[in-house]
């Protein structure tokens, strides 16, 4: 059959669309095009109402065509009447049972061949436990990136997350398996591993082994390859500060922290059910900005939260002057089921609109500012994927990003450069004498 996957969301759904992927590919199925596709598996994201909009409408869309439909991801935990509203011929693959793709189009297949005229039959696989995450077959996006899933669910209650509802309670994956995983990948002439999960700062809370003694025994495997330690949240990477920044000493690891801290008022935090205050986030940053100076710092920001008052907003705005963040991710709230702030009152859209361009205005004034005093730098830097129009995509021990224009450098090697210019994305650069 002829099958087109298409991603929505976080990495953690770029690696089990990759593993999806690779099961195809094996089976002796055709990967194509949407538009040539017999088959469509939509890997689903649910965290903004826009989002499940979109997917809802093309899963209706694809039925009306006649087109095979298989659904995963995270809508089908949590929302598989709107799914089977929009088209109730449409297959089901959970969150957890990825590994599972080949048996849905199987009998798909078995199905077409046998099919009575006049009647439709839908699959679905939905599993408790998580499965096939590590050491299988992969067609990666990225040929030198490989992203490994370290855990699968979150132990918090976060009001405005369905997330949390769709993947459950935290499982940590064995360690020695993603060792494995990561070995294996490196042994392809992967150069850089992404490390993701609902929250990386949780992962080994349910079986004793923390992220930082994860983190040494990652970079203690042979070869050319660095880390990108993704998503903590603070209340996570509280307990384990310390031997995280041990952990970050070493080489093999972007110099790059991902916090989000959603809010910068104490208020909103208590109303989010976040557990941490302010003063622990200026701590944390604080910390590791010491022991590394040119450490790179991403957020994330929700604008609107139900309760949100022109001066809790004013604090978020504020906190983001202060603290000059590399990239701050800004969400308009907007309410999600099966979470607590379901119950709260919402804001004026209209209120929330004009919060979030004040924002991105803010944002993209700090990034330019920050950038214009790296101009002129020299250093070495990681080459991570081609650029989108030509060139290459490389990084700096820090995650900077630096795009090299019009020439030819390898994937998964460390040049030296000079940045020459910056735009709000990225820098300029070119290799330096």
């Amino acid at each position: 059959m002829k099958v087109h996957v298409a991603t929505y969301g976080c990495s953690a759904n770029q690696a089990s669309s990759e593993t999806m992927m690779g099961t195809i590919w094996k089976m002796g199925h055709e990967l194509v095009d949407r538009q040539h596709a017999e088959v469509v598996v939509l890997n689903t994201c649910t965290v903004k109402a826009a989002t499940e909009q979109k997917i809802l409408h093309e899963i209706h869309r694809l039925g009306t065509d006649g087109i095979e439909v298989v659904v995963a991801g995270c809508m089908p935990q949590v929302q598989l009447g709107d799914i089977l509203q929009s088209n109730p011929d449409a297959h089901i693959l959970g969150v957890n049972s990825i590994s599972s793709i080949g048996k849905i189009l199987e009998s798909i297949e078995n199905y077409s061949r046998e099919e009575i005229p006049g009647t439709k039959k839908n699959f679905e696989i939905i599993t408790s436990k998580p499965s096939g995450f590590l050491n299988t077959t992969r067609i990666r996006f990225n040929p030198n990136i490989h992203i490994c899933q370290i855990s699968q669910g979150c132990n918090y209650g976060c009001a405005y997350c369905i997330v949390r509802a769709a993947r459950g309670q935290l499982i940590s994956f064995d360690p020695d398996l993603i060792v494995e995983d990561i070995r294996t990948a490196v042994s392809e002439g992967c150069g850089e591993i992404w490390l993701t999960s609902q929250d990386n700062g949780q992962y080994g809370m349910d079986i004793g082994i923390r992220l930082p003694e994860l983190l040494e025994m990652v970079t203690s495997i042979p070869g050319n390859f660095i880390v990108r330690v993704g998503m903590i949240n603070p209340f996570s990477i509280l307990p384990i500060l310390d031997d995280l920044i041990k952990a970050f000493e070493n080489d093999k690891i972007y110099k790059l922290l991902h916090l989000p801290i959603q809010s910068a008022s104490e208020d909103v935090l208590k109303w989010m059910n976040r557990f941490y205050s302010m003063s622990d986030v200026d701590d944390i940053i604080l910390r590791l900005r010491t022991a590394f100076p040119d450490l790179t710092l991403f957020t994330d920001v929700i604008v609107g939260f139900p309760g949100e008052k022109k001066s809790d907003f004013n604090k978020s705005v504020e906190w983001v002057k202060k603290y000059k963040p590399d990239k701050v991710n800004i969400s308009r709230y907007t309410p999600r089921p099966h979470t607590k702030a379901l119950e709260y009152r919402n804001i004026d859209s209209r209120i929330i609109v004009k919060r979030s361009n004040e924002l991105h205005r803010v944002c993209e004034t700090v990034k330019l500012e920050s950038k214009k005093h790296t101009v002129g730098w020299q250093g070495k830097v990681f080459v991570s994927k081609k650029a989108k129009v030509n060139g290459v995509m490389a990084r700096t021990a820090s995650y900077k990003p630096v795009v090299i224009p019009e020439c030819k450098l390898s994937l998964g090697q460390w040049y030296r450069v000079e940045i020459t210019d910056t735009t709000p994305g990225y820098f300029l650069g070119r290799i330096a004498e």
